[in-house]
């Protein structure tokens, strides 16, 4: 099992924090997502067998979040959510 950290932007309330939650999880090979809504964070386990980080951040991005400087790989940024 690998660790991820995403620094995910535009989640504003916990119905963010779902969506992402949920985005993640959906993924073959996703063991466990924790998100902070404060921090913007997303901790995700993962099987690097069936499943990598561009996968994880397409998922993000999928669900209307941008991605931030973290541990991830890209650095696209761009608005969205659910609350605006």
């Amino acid at each position: 099992m690998q660790n991820q950290t995403l620094n995910v932007t535009g989640m504003t309330c916990g119905g963010c924090v779902t969506k992402v939650a949920n985005a993640l999880k959906a993924i073959s090979g996703v063991d466990d997502v924790v998100v902070s809504l404060s921090t913007g964070e997303v901790a995700v386990r993962y099987d690097e067998q069936l499943t990598s980080p561009n996968q994880l951040e397409s998922a993000v991005k999928g669900a209307g979040y941008g991605l931030g400087m973290a541990k991830a790989t890209s650095s696209h940024q761009s608005k969205g959510g659910c609350c605006g």
